[in-house]
């Protein structure tokens, strides 16, 4: 992936190399060591807010139809489902809790529909009131509101909408029980022996099922009941600041644990960004080490932690920075300076272990030589996950580990198709994968403490798609594959719709602004209507990881007629089908957009070529002008990075132009003329635009001419005009 600057961010793993090599060694190693067996006992637990409401009676004082009914409010649903009212203010949802609760905590999470000025209502009775919290400023997302009462029932009363809508809510959480801010549960150790360890927490055995943290912080109380309800007990994350709370917090009520991550630099591996020096830049690591000391303090007696974290991938991603010898010592100075913060941190918090995580089995050896201080390893492995025990047994490592990232094969580790670029597994195969890697990791018993699969995001684009257990908040096959992992069963569960069969013809020379054809085969397991459409990523093309909707037209039996974008380049192209009840099923393939063919002969083709001016060296340059009559749209002529430029080609004599294509790189020319001469001297225009979008532009004429030049009058972006291909055809 790309460089990483938010700390908070996550990124998806690289491939794990299975090779270690000879390692050089940089001096001694620190002398004090915390082992994991001496971690001490915290103060009795006491009770966490407990979730009363869910699946609890619901009514309302209306609803836009039978789909919107209060209980789907209550229904633990987060995206799927929701309660709408009619559209005025005087509005109320209540649920029963069945008996009487002590209520210390409400969490509505708003559709679009919310609302403004709303009161929160508790009852012993049904019919007599008491206001326990007014708001009179909502502006919808997610409202976490703290109360303070003992009631039956529990009412929102609509005051003020928000919209010209009614209310609209996709969660009504009620929670009570405890403290909103539960007491620490115990003291979290890594014991045992040689290849029989435990992790335990306030003494019982806890085996991480988990995954990585995806949404905003601040929206864990909207998500974190979904998560439990999957079976998981610990959430990932990469960075801990003063934004964390909000997912402790709501984590500890729902009797989830955290992996609280700190990020170090150059994190996310190969590629990934920030390449400071570890052997001389004292000041830098003197900033981490205080900073990540604040935080420790800050929430080691908060009951969701549950160890910490130091650094994702760097002893890998050092590559990127160093090499020869010079890597070797920055990578003994790296996992020294771990071992430095996991000193500090046991000397802040004796009561969680402290571990790091790489993405390389290679990165062991230098945690074995200068982290003695580490409790445990952390790896982030994917469609290699069953060797990381098999790397672990011939290293000789005498730590367990977690596994920190892990799920389908990613891009880095899958074939290549037809277009150069990597097959992405299908939805039936990334399902497979987390069964897989769970196999593999309860497989080695002993020693491999649990995991936390990748990923709990809910970004819908191209990342989103190859790894996300829940898209645009639609749950994948994934999801309920890593469901059924953690708890065995998925009795009573509608799941998603199956794609299989998926073609794109042709695969490999859709025409620019032309049309394609995509077939797949789609059922639905629950017998849901499934909703299908055509999305289209320009990752490989272009850069832009975003997905957009495609234009196409349905022929029937599964098949689409689809517009090609008019951008050259390699592009994904996915089928999306929903079933209206929360679930996607998705495939993708790629498609190669090529220049549409053009009738006639490229009478310009290899023809002697010139410019006014031409990028020697930046880039993929150097970019000469006979780049561009090459008939290669990988290669491209480039101008200097200013107003006029000039291209032309001599076609060696007079000849007949019927028409001109222009593949655009995209440095492209707003305004341009086409003109063309006998001699080279005397030139007539017979084009002329001021509105060029670049991509590809197609002129029609009616001349002969044995000179054909481009006169380039205003560019279309800071950069200079840059041409792929100049056709000039008879």
């Amino acid at each position: 992936m790309t460089a990483i600057t938010d700390p908070t961010t996550p990124r998806r793993a690289r491939s794990r190399a299975r090779t270690t090599g000879s390692l050089l060694s940089l001096g001694a190693l620190l002398a004090t060591s915390v082992t994991s067996t001496a971690l001490l006992t915290a103060a009795p637990a006491t009770a966490a807010e407990t979730l009363l409401s869910q699946g609890k009676t619901a009514t309302s004082s209306s609803s836009e139809g039978a789909a919107w009914g209060a209980s789907a409010a209550f229904d633990g649903d987060l995206t799927g489902t929701r309660w709408a009212s009619q559209w005025n203010d005087a509005q109320w949802i209540q649920v029963d809790l069945g008996s009487s609760k002590d209520v210390s905590r409400v969490v509505l999470n708003w559709e679009g529909a919310y609302g403004k000025a709303y009161d929160i209502q508790l009852s012993d009775n049904g019919s007599d009131w008491r206001t326990v919290k007014s708001v009179t400023a909502g502006d919808g997302g997610t409202d976490d509101l703290a109360v303070t009462g003992t009631g039956r029932y529990v009412r929102l009363q609509g005051v003020t909408r928000g919209t010209g809508y009614g209310y609209s809510l996709w969660e009504f959480q009620v929670y009570g029980g405890g403290s909103a801010q539960p007491e620490p549960g115990g003291a979290v150790r890594v014991s045992g022996t040689q290849g029989d360890w435990r992790l335990t927490v306030g003494g019982q055995p806890f085996t991480v099922k988990g995954v990585t943290w995806g949404p905003a912080m601040a929206d864990a109380p909207r998500y974190m009941p979904d998560v439990k309800s999957m079976g998981v007990n610990t959430v990932r994350t990469w960075g801990t600041d003063a934004g964390t709370k909000p997912l402790l917090d709501a984590a500890a009520a729902n009797g989830v644990k955290v992996i609280n991550g700190f990020w170090l630099q150059p994190g996310g591996g190969p590629g990934s960004g920030g390449c400071v020096n570890y052997v001389t830049d004292t000041a830098y690591k003197n900033t981490m080490l205080t900073e990540f000391a604040k935080w420790v303090d800050t929430y080691k007696s908060h009951p969701a932690t549950l160890m910490w974290n130091v650094g994702n991938e760097s002893v890998l991603g050092l590559q990127n920075c160093y090499g020869g010898t010079e890597l070797e010592a920055q990578r003994n100075a790296y996992t020294t300076f771990v071992n430095d913060v996991a000193k500090k941190i046991h000397s802040i918090d004796p009561d969680h272990p402290v571990t790091s995580t790489d993405a390389w089995t290679g990165a062991w050896p230098y945690y074995k030589r200068n982290a003695p201080d580490l409790d445990l390893y952390s790896m982030n492995a994917y469609g290699d996950i069953c060797g990381v025990r098999q790397d672990w047994v011939e290293g000789g490592y005498t730590k367990p580990y977690i596994i920190t990232e892990t799920g389908p094969a990613g891009e880095w580790e899958t074939p290549k198709d037809a277009n150069g670029v990597p097959e992405e597994p299908t939805d039936v195969q990334k399902a497979d994968g987390y069964t897989q890697a769970w196999n593999c990791v309860t497989g080695h018993q002993g020693v491999a403490l649990g995991a936390t699969a990748f990923h709990y995001g809910i970004e819908h684009d191209f990342g989103g798609v190859w790894f996300n257990l829940l898209p645009d908040g639609l749950k994948r096959l994934s999801y309920y594959s890593l469901k059924k992992a953690y708890t065995g069963s998925l009795a009573g569960d509608n799941t998603p719709p199956v794609i299989s069969g998926m073609t794109v013809t042709p695969a490999g020379s859709a025409p620019a602004g032309g049309e394609f054809t995509v077939r797949a085969d789609v059922r639905d397991p629950d017998g849901d209507p499934v909703t299908t459409k055509i999305l289209l990523s320009g990752n490989y093309a272009n850069g832009d990881k975003r997905l957009i909707d495609a234009s196409y037209r349905s022929l029937g039996n599964g098949t689409f007629a689809v517009t090609a974008p008019e951008k050259l380049g390699v592009w994904k192209v996915y089928v999306q089908a929903e079933d209206g009840r929360g679930n996607v099923g998705i495939e993708t393939k790629s498609v190669k957009v090529v220049a549409p063919p053009v009738a006639g002969t490229n009478i310009a083709l290899n023809r002697p070529t010139s410019a006014s001016s031409a990028q020697a060296s930046y880039g993929d340059c150097p970019c000469p002008a006979t780049n561009a009559t090459d008939g290669n749209t990988s290669t491209r002529w480039a101008s200097d990075w200013s107003d006029p430029q000039w291209i032309q080609v001599d076609l060696g004599s007079t000849k007949p132009i019927r028409t001109l294509q222009l593949v655009w790189d995209p440095a492209y020319a707003k305004s341009y003329d086409v003109q063309v001469s006998d001699d080279g001297n005397t030139w007539r225009t017979i084009h002329t635009t001021t509105t060029g979008n670049g991509d590809i532009d197609t002129v029609t004429t009616s001349t002969t001419a044995r000179y054909v030049k481009l006169q380039l009058t205003a560019r279309g972006t800071g950069w200079g005009y840059s041409l792929h291909e100049f056709g000039v055809y008879s």
